[in-house]
């Protein structure tokens, strides 16, 4: 099951990509990151009430909201440099060299969440990094794709 959730996220983020260089075009990167968190935080509140959750707020201990709240944080900064990446340059290059961030999801979860390396893992790696650095630096010619 976590295969079709993982593959809907892909492709609600591909959209997202192409919706989002469209939406900077003619504003700040800054700006357009704002109005989507926006919807962002209405949506997840939103999700949370109809499914009856809101109760559990109370219950989140002080070590889960200190790492949740850190997470949020890069993640706002992890929106606002994909923003202005996408603003300067073509969707299909900087979404696939965002993409590096796989191998960075593989070494943080190796070392700190003591997941196992297997040879596989190392192989999927080096060719997901090789084919984002491989279409980021494509002969295609510089600017926006506008």
């Amino acid at each position: 099951m976590w295969i079709i959730f993982s593959l809907l996220a892909a492709l609600s983020a591909a959209v997202v990509v192409t919706l989002s260089k469209v939406g900077v075009k003619n504003i700040e990167s800054s700006l357009a990151f704002a109005v989507q968190s926006v919807l962002i935080v209405g949506v997840a509140w939103a999700v949370v009430a109809w499914q009856g959750h809101l109760g559990q707020v109370q219950q989140i201990d002080r070590r889960t909201w200190l790492f949740l709240i850190a997470a949020g944080i890069i993640t706002c900064a992890s929106s606002l440099f994909s923003f202005q990446a996408l603003k300067l340059g073509m969707a299909s290059r900087t979404a696939s060299f965002d993409k590096i961030s796989l191998v960075f999801s593989i070494l943080l979860a190796v070392f700190f969440l003591k997941e196992k390396v297997t040879w596989q893992l190392v192989a999927g790696a080096v060719l997901m990094a090789g084919g984002a650095v491989l279409i980021a630096f494509s002969g295609a010619e510089e600017g926006t794709g506008d």
